[in-house]
Parts: C-alpha cells; structure tokens; sequence
C-alpha cells in the first residue's frame, strides 16, 4: 500500500509571473485574486488541494521586488518568509523574460532553501520553442534545482505534470486539513479579494495600488436563501473616491455586477451586494488599519 504523502508548497516568483493563476488552476477554484497589474496578491494565501494519495498545500506568496514604500517591504517579507519551514519551493518564471533583475534577488533568497525547488517556466505559449532549451540549460546551471518544467498557467499546458512531480517531492504524512477544505482565508477576505480584484480590473491605470476593500458584514437573512455583503473600498485621495464611484455611479455599480456572481458561487446563495467608497489617505502605513484588511498578522 502506497503511503500518504503531505506537505507545504511555498509559491514565489517576481510580480505579475503567474503565480495567482497557477494556483487557481491547480486548485480547480479561485482562490487568490488574477490581474494584469503586478502585485495584485498581497497577503500570503494558502490553497489547499486534496488527491486521492496525497494532499499539497500551497502559498501563493506576493511578489518579490525591490521598489516600494512600508507596505510594499510588509509583502516582500511575508513573501521570503515563506521559505522557511515548506517542504517544497516551487519558483515562478517567464519565458519571455526569464531572469530579470527581481528574478536575480529571488535565486540569492533560494541559494539558503534546504528544501527541494522546482522551476516552472511559464508563459511557454508566448515564446518560440526553440527558445526554451537554451533557457532550461541557462536555468540549470544557477541552481541544482529538483525538476524544470516549461507551463502555460493560463492554458495549463503541463500544469497536470508539474502538479505529480509536486507530489513525488512531498514527504510522507497524513492530510494536515479537512479533505474538502480549499483555503485557510477566512470568508470575509476572500470576498475582499474579489471585489478588489474587480477594481484593478476596471480602473487599474487611473489607481494603481491605492485600493482596498473591508467587509463589514455577511448576513444571511432568515429563511431565505440571500446573504447581505456590505464592504467599503478604500481609497487614498478624493480624486481616486471619485474615480471608482464613476458618473452617476456607474463605475461602482459595475463593480458590484462582476464581484456579485463570483461571491454568489462563494458562498452558495444569492447575494445582495452594497458597496462604500471612503478616503482613508495613510491606510497603506497604519499597522492596525492593515490588521483589519488581513494584510499584518494582529
């Protein structure tokens, strides 16, 4: 008989290389927020996937740069954090673009990992094939690394391969959470993600990291099969307030409109969803506003 085998997967790659959507994929659910704007992840997210023989728990970390003001060197640290204690280190690249120079500060991080580290050079399906070898060999030769893969995350070219060489690596041991539990993020955070998901997509070049969103309050209401979600987005400026509200409100309305459906699937009812938009100009540096969105730990 075959042994269980379980254990942490640390996910860590520069801003913007995937690693939200891989995770997404391998899980089967969303779980961690997808945008075109690098740094869309902020907060350590831990995804969980149950197989028949094994069960891998992965953090899908936020990305690792050298710019940023007090909270952007908050999730730089959370990120390397990471490494310690997983069983395994599973590093993102492009293949585009394949060792930048945030790509450079990360392998000096690795160079210390005693555990096992995979590669996963994404974004195969952008670059010629002839390119990839000579990336591969380029790649080996800076860490002796456990396995390469080339994967497309957001096509899932060889994402079923790398995910059972996840599994070779693990170490033996029972599942350290309920089989049918996805993520260890408590509700209310991730209906924040959504919702601040749905704002980067919409106004991204006009805001680019001075959003967040609280939940205040998910009720169900009595005998009905409708949950009321009340949140508020917070902004850094009045010019930002007005931005995201949109004309006639029309730009939060519309917010609303993407993230209901997905918090809907969430928590398996319909939803009435309300939100606020507030100005609250030093969120990103006040330790205890950031305790309540999730991003430091209390």
């Amino acid at each position: 008989m075959n042994s269980y085998k379980s254990g942490f997967v640390a996910i860590i790659g520069r801003p913007n290389v995937g690693k939200s959507t891989l995770m997404n994929r391998l899980l089967g659910q969303k779980v961690s927020i997808v945008s075109p704007r690098p740094q869309t992840t902020r907060a350590k997210i831990l995804g969980i996937k149950s197989l028949p023989g094994a069960q891998l728990i992965f953090l899908d970390t936020p990305g690792i740069d050298k710019s940023g003001g007090y909270f952007h060197r908050l999730m730089v640290k959370t990120a390397t954090n990471s490494l310690e204690g997983t069983d395994l280190v599973l590093w993102m690249v492009e293949a585009p673009n394949p060792l930048s120079q945030d790509d450079k500060l990360i392998l000096e991080a690795l160079r210390s990992v005693k555990s096992p580290i995979l590669l996963a050079i994404n974004k195969v399906d952008l670059v010629e094939k002839e390119r990839l070898l000579p990336t591969i060999d380029r790649f080996r030769a800076l860490l002796p690394f456990a396995e390469i893969v080339p994967i497309s995350a957001t096509k899932g070219d060889n994402v079923a391969l790398l995910e059972s060489l996840l599994v070779q690596y693990l170490p033996e041991g029972q599942p350290l959470y309920p089989l049918d539990q996805l993520t260890d993020q408590p509700e209310r955070f991730i209906i924040a993600e959504l919702i601040r998901e749905k704002v980067f997509r919409l106004v991204y070049q006009e805001i680019p990291y001075a959003v967040a969103v609280l939940v205040e309050q998910v009720r169900e209401r009595e005998g009905r099969a409708l949950t009321d979600v009340e949140a508020t987005i917070y902004v850094e400026k009045d010019s930002q307030k007005a931005i995201i509200i949109g004309r006639g409100g029309a730009m939060l309305k519309k917010i609303g409109e993407l993230a209901r459906p997905e918090i809907e699937m969430l928590l398996g009812t319909q939803v009435f969803l309300k939100l606020w938009v507030k100005v609250r100009s030093d969120w990103q540096k006040d330790d205890e506003v950031l305790k309540r969105l999730g991003y430091l730990q209390p």
